[in-house]
């Protein structure tokens, strides 16, 4: 594994990470917003998601991001969460000018007008309505978070809590958000390919020097308070199979009882012969398929489980299944060779992600946001270190009914 990194801070506080790599003749250019939908206020959710859609609409100086960038060679994509904003292309080394061009660009001066807002509306409107309002099962990520979360943030989608927040979101909400968010000093830039780390610093000063330092609109987020009861919500809609979800508090990302947490899902359900579909899909039948995951947020997230049942199946029934197929596999020691068999996957996804200079520059920020980029080297040691014993002291110590948030989705009888 490439462990070499090199960090730079400009005077204007944005964090440069360089990782050299002379086996490819690509670099990857990962610029990583410390803004996500935890930044949003609870009457206008949806910016951080609207200004994804907004930073390709063009700069003062360069009406078309894509073009520059596809006569480079270079491709382009971003993603928001809850937690950032995170803009990544990858192109041939000897045109990294350009790309540092596009985003230093974009970052000083968005080209902001009544008309492009309004467009970018009414995408990420269609967007909702797609992936949350018609989609079968899709409003269940809406009402799982009203459900699990009371305070903090998490309680909305990236995308926002409702589409009448976008379409009431005005052009100077958007340019405040803008100039109090993405700004040099709430970024990390990080460059992988065949790079000279001290040229990449004179580059990105070049470039990202003359963007000026901005005042963030930063302040504590509300604190999740601890959930003593288990809660429950029961929606009915059209749909064609009953659906269960759970949901289990569990701490923030960079806690390390992430690692025996992330492993205990990959156990359950990575793979043909993981826990739950050896178990209640082939074995029981209670359940069509399902997934076990963390969300994997920076702040205080959840343990979670979603599945759809047999259609001979009751969703009381099946949710008391789930708890005493929980119970007995917790209450029996986890065997050695299936932690064993669970590493090796997470050594196989390590592997594939080192393989790619873009999955790296990604990663390097990432860390680097939470705690520092160098801890994205020693990851896989944090998994190796869980002994079977401690994996499951920890499952136990989460897994309560009292941290639990349920739905039962039930599909409509038709008339």
């Amino acid at each position: 594994m490439n462990t070499s990194l090199h960090r730079f801070t400009l005077a204007n506080g944005l964090t440069l990470l360089v990782q050299p790599d002379f086996s490819t003749p690509m670099v990857a250019v990962n610029l990583l917003y410390k803004v996500g939908a935890r930044d949003e206020h609870p009457e206008t959710t949806g910016l951080a998601h609207l200004f994804e859609h907004l930073m390709f609409e063009g700069s003062k100086h360069i009406p078309s991001f894509d073009t520059p960038l596809q006569l480079a060679g270079g491709t382009n994509n971003a993603f928001t969460n809850n937690d950032i904003t995170n803009y990544y292309c990858l192109l041939p080394a000897e045109n990294l000018d350009t790309a540092l061009w596009l985003e230093s660009d974009r970052m000083l001066s968005l080209d902001f007008s009544q008309e492009k807002l309004d467009i970018q509306k009414k995408v990420v409107i269609e967007e909702f309505n797609q992936r949350y309002l018609n989609q079968p099962y899709g409003d269940i990520w809406l009402e799982s978070r009203k459900l699990s979360y009371k305070v903090h943030p998490y309680r909305w989608p990236t995308i926002g809590s409702t589409p009448e927040h976008v379409e009431k979101t005005t052009l100077e909400e958007v340019q405040a958000f803008y100039f109090s968010h993405y700004a040099p000093n709430n970024a990390v830039l990080s460059l992988v390919g065949p790079l000279d780390p001290q040229e990449c610093l004179k580059k990105v000063e070049h470039w990202f020097g003359p963007v000026p330092l901005r005042n963030l609109d930063k302040h504590p987020y509300p604190k999740e308070p601890f959930q003593k009861e288990p809660r429950f919500l029961a929606l009915e809609r059209d749909v064609p199979l009953d659906a269960l979800w759970m949901g289990w508090h569990m701490p923030e990302r960079n806690h390390p009882d992430y690692y025996a947490l992330d492993l205990f899902t990959d156990l359950c359900s990575a793979g043909d012969s993981a826990w739950f579909t050896r178990d209640l899909v082939r074995k029981d039948q209670v359940f069509t398929g399902g997934g076990w995951y963390l969300s994997g947020s920076h702040d205080p997230g959840q343990l979670l489980f979603s599945g759809t049942l047999r259609p001979e199946q009751n969703l009381a029934e099946a949710e008391e299944k789930l708890k005493a197929w929980l119970k007995g596999i917790l209450e029996k020691p986890i065997p050695v060779s299936e932690l064993n068999k669970a590493l090796r996957r997470l050594q196989t996804r390590e592997a594939f992600e080192q393989s790619s200079v873009q999955q790296r520059a990604l990663k390097l920020a990432w860390f680097e946001w939470i705690s520092r980029a160098e801890d994205a080297f020693t990851e896989i040691e944090r998994y190796r270190n869980i002994s079977a014993e401690k994996l499951q002291e920890t499952v136990m110590r989460y897994l309560i009914d009292t941290h639990c948030s349920t739905i039962h989705y039930k599909a409509q009888k038709k008339s």
